[in-house]
């Protein structure tokens, strides 16, 4: 059993590559982050939705790294597997 990991491996990089960007788009959201805490007027709303957003693009960030590390791992022991299988028996 051969299996040609170059397709697994692009889609690896490719799932790298947007954890990648959703640590960039979280600090393009969390530049305008305010660290003190209003508690009148508009602003109090304001701090309220961008917790929020920077709460969900926490859950997908930490959710996508899980996969990619799971992914790669698995991707790995396939790519062991195929070695071991592969060594010339002497």
């Amino acid at each position: 059993m051969n299996i040609n990991l170059l397709p697994y491996a692009i889609f690896w990089g490719a799932l790298t590559t947007t954890v990648l960007g959703m640590v960039f788009y979280r600090r393009l959201v969390a530049r305008n982050e305010d660290d003190s805490l209003h508690l009148e007027g508009n602003i109090r709303g304001i701090q309220a939705a961008l917790a929020r957003r920077l709460e969900s693009i926490d859950r997908w960030g930490k959710t996508l790294t899980v996969v990619v590390v799971v992914y790669a791992l698995a991707l790995a022991c396939v790519y062991l597997y195929q070695v071991w299988n592969n060594v010339p028996q002497y």
